[in-house]
C-alpha cells in the first residue's frame, strides 16, 4: 500500500486562500515587525532609562515623564504646537474644500458666480496638486527667499500697494504666521481627494434638493458636506498627525534667527535635540511616547465625535 504523496505549497496555497495572502503579505509584517514595533518597544524602554547614547541606559523609572512635568521648554513647545495646529487644519480645511468646490464642474453649477472658473479643470487641478510633490527641503528654501524682508516676494508685494511687511522670520510675532502660510503649499494633496468626494455626490441628491427648493448653500449644507463627511474626516486626522509632527519647515525656517528662539520652538525640534544635540535618548524617548499617547487620543476622540457627525453610505 502506497502512502498518499504530500501536496506541493503551491497546490496547498490553491487550496487555502488564507495561507495564500498571508504568504503575500509577509514581507510588509515581517518589515513592520523589525522596523516599527520592534523600535517603538526599545523605545518604551529607553524612556525609562538614562541613556547619554555612547553609554549603556540605566534604569531611572519614570523620573524622565516627571522631569517633563517642570521642564518650561517642554510646555513651550506644547503650546506653539497646538496653536500652530488649531490655526492650521481649519484653515487648510476649508481652503482644501473650496478650491475642490471652484474645480468640481458639478459645484461650480450650483455655486454662485463668484466661485465659477472657466479654467480647465484638470490643468487647475495639476496646478494645484505640483506644490505637493517639492521636497520640503527645497520648499523652505523657496520661503525662506519669499519671507525674505528686504528683497522677498512678499513684502515687495505688499510695497506695492503701499503696506510694509514684517520680518517674517526675525519677529517673534511673525513666526506662527509664517508657519501657516508655508503649510498651506502642501493643500494640493486635500484638493484633489476632496474633488474624488465631490464627483461621487449622487447627482439625484442634487436634483431632489434642487426640487424641494434648496439654494446653493444649503444644498452644500444638507447635501454636500454631509456625503463627504467621512473624507473629511480623513483628512483632518492625517492633518492633526502632520501638525501635531511638524519638524522640517521650522527647522529650517526658525533654526539660526536669535529672535526666533522661542516662538520658532516646536515638538519635534525639542524631541530632536534631546536625542542628538543633548544626546539624552532616554528623555527623547519619553517625549516621542507622550507625543504618540496625544496623537491616539486626538484620533480617538474624533472617531468618537464622527459616530454622530460623519454619515457613511450603505449600498
Amino acid at each position: 500500500m502506497t502512502s498518499p504523496t504530500r501536496p506541493s505549497l503551491r497546490t496547498r496555497l490553491r487550496r487555502s486562500p488564507e495561507a495564500a495572502g498571508l504568504l503575500w503579505v509577509a514581507p510588509w509584517l515581517i518589515g513592520g515587525a523589525v522596523f516599527m514595533f520592534l523600535p517603538m518597544l526599545l523605545s518604551l524602554w529607553y524612556s525609562l532609562t538614562d541613556y547619554p547614547l555612547l553609554k549603556p541606559p540605566a534604569y531611572v523609572g519614570l523620573a524622565n515623564y516627571r522631569e517633563l512635568g517642570s521642564d518650561d521648554r517642554f510646555w513651550l513647545v506644547v503650546r506653539n504646537t497646538a496653536a500652530y495646529a488649531a490655526v492650521s487644519i481649519p484653515l487648510m480645511t476649508l481652503l482644501s474644500l473650496v478650491l475642490a468646490a471652484m474645480l468640481t464642474p458639478r459645484m461650480q453649477r450650483s455655486a454662485p458666480g463668484f466661485w465659477r472658473t472657466d479654467r480647465p479643470e484638470r490643468l487647475a487641478l495639476v496646478a494645484v496638486f505640483i506644490p505637493t510633490l517639492v521636497p520640503m527641503v527645497a520648499a523652505a528654501m523657496l520661503w525662506m527667499w519669499l519671507f525674505n524682508a528686504r528683497s522677498g516676494l512678499i513684502n515687495t508685494a505688499l510695497s506695492w500697494v503701499g503696506l510694509r511687511g514684517p520680518s517674517w522670520l526675525e519677529e517673534p510675532g511673525w513666526a506662527l504666521p509664517a508657519l501657516v502660510i508655508t503649510g498651506l503649499w502642501g493643500i494640493g494633496q486635500g484638493v484633489v481627494i476632496y474633488v474624488a468626494a465631490l464627483r461621487e455626490v449622487p447627482t439625484q441628491l442634487y436634483e431632489a434638493a434642487e426640487i424641494d427648493g434648496m439654494g446653493p448653500v444649503r444644498r452644500w449644507a444638507f447635501v454636500t458636506l454631509p456625503m463627504i463627511s467621512p473624507v473629511i474626516l480623513f483628512n483632518v486626522i492625517t492633518l492633526t498627525i502632520g501638525a501635531v509632527q511638524v519638524f522640517a519647515m521650522p527647522y529650517i525656517l526658525f533654526r539660526n534667527e536669535r529672535g526666533q528662539k522661542a516662538a520658532g520652538d516646536f515638538y519635534n525640534l525639542y524631541l530632536y535635540d534631546a536625542a542628538f544635540v543633548y544626546q539624552r535618548m532616554g528623555y527623547a524617548s519619553a517625549m516621542a511616547w507622550i507625543q504618540l499617547l496625544v496623537v491616539l487620543g486626538l484620533t480617538g476622540l474624533m472617531l468618537w465625535m464622527s459616530r454622530r457627525l460623519v454619515h457613511y453610505r450603505v449600498g
